[in-house]
């Protein structure tokens, strides 16, 4: 079996180690789940995977898809989001294969199983990703920029006390070598009932539409009674950063052991455009060169 050490490797500033694996710098951390998941992963046809990008909208949306999933089960007044983060309601592929390095935890989750992911999307196996497996993905992107910003304040988040801020220079440098969204945004149009991609600007500017979307591409369709009820508007209300960073289970709580994070953490208002406040013009249209670079001729834009 391969392991981390097998690949060429590069000490970050924001994230520590990371390894080359087939074309994109990963963690040990993901190269062994990535691994489990290829040798041991039993995917069902009923699976749901979220997909990001770190600081893409991760909780948010997976709060969407619980959310939507489980539209019938809870009353909204006692909903498992009032005293569940979402990361646990969704949690990671990366992190639950590799608890005990097994993929025991996974296999016992009852079906529809509602997973998340930060891996590429060519980083599954080919019996998950073909069109012959009825698992979906669901796929979130947002604007370079703001990512950029977002990821910078939550690294600072997690490093130690004792060293000094990461400076938004340095997380920068790495940030613009970086390749994520082209293979979802390719299987989305290829496999369009298999890979759904969402724009996080489209999902904050018409959350009520995106709902639906979503709900009609899991199966799982809103009824004339359910629109009536305002199930959809209740879904936004309760998925939104005013009610998400509000509970008391989002506030102090911390989730890892091995790094200083809250559960208060992952919660931050997503705000469309906050880069200005923060990225000079040098770094804005470097980064509008790279992005644009990377994505010519693929037929996907931002815009």
């Amino acid at each position: 079996m391969e392991t981390s050490k097998t690949f060429p490797s590069v000490e970050t500033p924001d994230e520590g180690q990371l390894f080359q694996y087939h074309g994109f710098w990963i963690s040990s951390f993901g190269i062994k789940g990535s691994l489990l998941i290829h040798d041991h992963f039993k995917p069902r046809s009923t699976d749901i995977i979220v997909a990001t990008y770190p600081k893409y909208g991760t909780t948010w949306l997976k709060a969407f898809v619980f959310s939507i999933i489980n539209k019938a089960p809870f009353d909204f007044s006692d909903h498992p989001l009032h005293k569940v983060n979402p990361q646990d309601l969704v949690p990671f592929f990366e992190g639950i294969t590799c608890k005990d390095g097994s993929t025991s935890f996974v296999d016992g989750i009852p079906s529809p199983r509602l997973l998340s992911t930060h891996l590429p999307y060519s980083l599954f196996p080919t019996r998950m990703t073909d069109d012959t497996m009825a698992c979906r993905f669901l796929y979130v992107c947002r604007y370079p920029k703001d990512v950029l910003v977002s990821k910078w304040h939550f690294v600072n988040k997690l490093r130690p006390k004792k060293l000094p801020p990461l400076s938004l220079e340095e997380t920068f440098d790495l940030f613009c070598k970086g390749d994520h969204i082209l293979g979802y945004w390719k299987a989305s149009v290829e496999l369009p009932k298999k890979v759904l991609f969402l724009k996080y600007e489209d999902v904050k500017k018409e959350p009520l539409g995106c709902v639906r979307k979503v709900a009609e591409f899991l199966g799982v369709p809103f009824t004339p009674e359910e629109e009536n009820n305002e199930i959809v508007e209740q879904i936004v209300k309760l998925c939104s950063f005013e009610s998400m960073s509000n509970q008391d289970v989002n506030k102090l709580d911390k989730r890892y052991q091995q790094r200083p994070v809250s559960n208060s953490d992952f919660f931050k208002k997503g705000e469309v455009g906050d880069w200005v406040n923060h990225l000079s013009p040098e770094m804005a249209e470097k980064l509008d060169q790279i992005t644009e670079e990377k994505l010519q001729d693929t037929g996907f834009n931002f815009h």
